[in-house]
């Protein structure tokens, strides 16, 4: 009689919690209008929602809760420009976001819900969550409403870069990514990087990012890269055996820059099988396996077969080839080049007119501008548009002769994910006018 009452009490709890459980999760997961937004820059997506109601972007996750017709503006930020003002046993959980209504007051936007990349076995945990929120370029932690095992709800107080951040004193088990990369070399070696992140849109741009700032060319390799990772160490094999180093490597929340990754060298052509295995648990979390078609540049192979076309149906003489030569300024050393002049102080204006209220992330994330500078130049300032000026001039200035030309500026302010339509169109006509002449 007493086994019995014990399974009973013991299906009575179940019950209870899946029912508890089930009544938790439609607050922050069902009843959502899926909405997909318009790319409409680099990195920057709108969407227009249509009345009061909660809305998920099918592209980032997001969760809009709004209180009539919106225009909604966002993008994904790097924590690598924010996560210096995370205390020690604060972590980032999810993508950081700057987002934006579009000639409307923010309280219109009621609720955001940010998703997380935590592993929740029970989402009833007492985790902390909170947000980080910069606030006037200060950073600002505020607390979330609510959060189940995919997002944080957090109650709107004003728009500005803002991101989900989780306390904890021990490391905590998060969904990860595997990502991987071949080198596109001239020798057809089999060259790859692989890095470890966490699955969240922040983490996984910050890393795209740093393969295309690399000095060699690499082939994103498309395989299945969700698991679960946790802050210990890991070791990358593989079959056959190949050249990977290091070693082992740490998974870590730290910035890109300082994550690290795998290099695995191979001298036999595909397949290779690679596997992820949790050094102290010798626990395989991920593998996959690399063939032969996945380490071929498909954008490569069109333009050969183009050029090979090309050749086949022209050929050009010497004459013609000393004709198409460019045209260039410069011969004193034997080989003539271009000189392009240095961004000017006049169009040094013309883009500190078109610059908003962003200004100041410009300043330290795209001009490399300290924040004492970035106080400086306020306090020698009143006029906000001589502000935004004196911040380009001094980028300029602090760059050689003939690395402060236009390009070179709109290189830099491309950074940032959200530069306004109308910086970027400036800057462009700028070359345009000058490719003209």
């Amino acid at each position: 009689m007493r086994m019995r009452r014990r399974i009973l009490t013991a299906l009575l709890r179940k019950e209870e919690n899946q029912r508890s459980l089930q009544l938790r999760i439609p607050v922050m997961s069902q009843g959502n209008d899926l909405v997909t937004p318009r790319k409409i820059s680099k990195g920057r997506l709108q969407v227009q929602l249509e009345g009061e109601g909660t809305y998920e972007c099918s592209v980032t996750g997001l969760v809009f809760e709004v209180s009539e017709r919106v225009l909604i503006r966002y993008s994904v930020l790097s924590w690598s420009k924010f996560g210096m003002f995370l205390g020690d046993t604060w972590r980032f959980a999810g993508p950081i976001f700057n987002v934006d209504c579009v000639n409307s007051p923010s309280s219109v936007l009621t609720s955001i819900q940010f998703p997380h990349s935590l592993c929740l076995a029970d989402p009833h945990s007492e985790m902390t969550f909170s947000v980080l929120h910069m606030k006037d370029s200060c950073p600002v932690i505020e607390p979330s409403v609510d959060h189940s095992g995919s997002h944080v709800k957090w109650r709107v107080s004003s728009l500005s870069p803002v991101g989900p951040i989780v306390q904890s004193s021990k490391p905590v088990e998060h969904h990860g990514v595997v990502l991987v990369y071949k080198e596109l070399a001239l020798n057809n070696s089999y060259s790859f990087r692989i890095y470890l992140a966490t699955n969240n849109s922040s983490d996984i741009k910050d890393i795209g990012k740093e393969v295309r700032c690399s000095k060699r060319r690499y082939l994103k390799v498309e395989k299945p890269p969700t698991c679960k990772l946790d802050e210990r160490r890991y070791r990358l094999m593989s079959e056959p055996e190949g050249d990977i180093s290091p070693a082992d490597l740490q998974f870590t929340l730290a910035v890109t820059k300082l994550k690290g990754y795998f290099e695995a060298f191979f001298e036999q052509p595909p397949p290779f099988k690679l596997s992820l295995i949790e050094t102290e648990s010798d626990q395989t979390v991920w593998s996959a396996t690399i063939r032969e078609g996945d380490c071929v540049d498909n954008a490569v192979e069109k333009l050969r077969k183009r050029t090979d076309s090309r050749k086949r149906s022209t050929s050009t003489s010497e004459e013609e080839m000393t004709n198409k030569r460019p045209r260039c300024a410069d011969e004193s050393d034997g080989v003539r080049t271009v000189q392009v002049p240095d961004v000017s102080p006049k169009q040094l204006m013309q883009v500190a007119k078109r610059l908003g209220k962003e200004w100041k992330q410009v300043a330290i994330g795209c001009l490399d501008l300290s924040s004492k500078e970035l106080d400086d130049i306020q306090a020698s300032e009143e006029d906000v548009i001589m502000q935004r000026f004196k911040a380009l001039e001094r980028w300029k200035t602090s760059r050689p002769k003939g690395q402060a030309t236009v390009a070179h500026l709109l290189r830099s302010l491309q950074e940032l994910d959200d530069l306004p339509n109308e910086v970027h169109q400036t800057l462009q006509d700028m070359m345009d006018n000058k490719a003209a002449k």
